[in-house]
């Protein structure tokens, strides 16, 4: 059987492909790092991938806002393809700086204008500084919502992840959490160790998003973006407390799970579901 095939960008100030790649090749995927350039210029087609992954970094330093020019760039340079990309039914997943790529281009939550044409889409939430006015590098717990649309969260329930940025905070109308929580858009949020939720509290809510979200996807589940890094924890020895962790069990009488971790599991889902379609 041939593989899925992942489509990871790189270029210009994106740092965490490889990572990424990685984590598709051990989610069972082939995972294939793609400049910006070869994307847009036709010289690597979209079409021979099903699924894509906007990685984190700082996409042209963040110079006016993070992910805004990767956004500009994408959107006038293959903006069209991308929408096509997704209604054929692949899937599209943004990490950190790809979440605010995503945003910033309108691909998430993916809300259709009053004038659409069934293509157009807008802006209309943002990933913006942080509360605690400083870039976060730390480990987090988070909930999903077992209910949500996202192809991604299905099955899991509370994990642990690192996150690390300075311009994570979650912000919207009113209106459109309304929304995202009716439609079932919202697929994690930040949640205390336990996991109650965090209800903004620092540092579990590391960043002063609104309802705690820490990721969301569009009305399909396909799209999906979140801040947290779950390339990052493609092995338990990535864990902070793994050594904790490990003789805690040996002093038990039991060895840690070397499975797959949460975060190659939300790989995996995506995987898994390109290879069920």
């Amino acid at each position: 059987m041939a593989k899925i095939r992942a489509l990871v960008l790189t270029g210009y100030g994106l740092n965490c492909d490889h990572e990424t790649a990685h984590s598709f090749n051990l989610a069972g995927a082939l995972g294939i790092r793609v400049h910006i350039n070869e994307l847009i210029n036709g010289s690597v087609s979209l079409d021979d991938f099903q699924i894509m992954a906007f990685v984190g970094g700082f996409s042209w330093g963040d110079d006016h806002g993070a992910g805004v020019i990767q956004a500009a760039r994408m959107k006038s340079g293959m903006g069209e393809k991308i929408l096509e990309f997704v209604e054929k039914g692949n899937l599209v997943m943004g990490i950190c700086n790809g979440f605010q790529t995503l945003v910033n281009m309108g691909l998430l939550p993916g809300f259709k204008t009053e004038k659409s044409s069934g293509k157009s889409q807008k802006r209309c939430v943002a990933l913006t500084y942080n509360d605690c006015g400083n870039f976060r590098d730390d480990w987090v717990t988070l909930q999903t919502n077992p209910i949500s649309k996202c192809v991604f969260t299905k099955g899991m329930d509370k994990i642990e992840l690192p996150i690390r940025h300075g311009e994570g905070k979650f912000y919207t109308a009113p209106s459109i959490i309304k929304h995202l929580l009716e439609n079932n858009q919202v697929a994690i949020r930040y949640a205390m160790p336990d996991g109650a939720p965090a209800n903004g509290n620092f540092p579990h809510n590391p960043n002063g998003s609104v309802d705690d979200i820490a990721g969301i996807c569009d009305s399909t589940g396909r799209i999906f973006g979140l801040m947290p890094h779950p390339e990052a924890f493609n092995h338990w020895t990535n864990h902070p407390d793994w050594t904790r962790i490990k003789e805690k069990l040996k002093r038990e009488g039991k060895r840690p799970d070397k499975g797959i971790t949460a975060g190659i599991r939300i790989f995996k889902n995506g995987v898994d579901y390109c290879l069920a379609s």
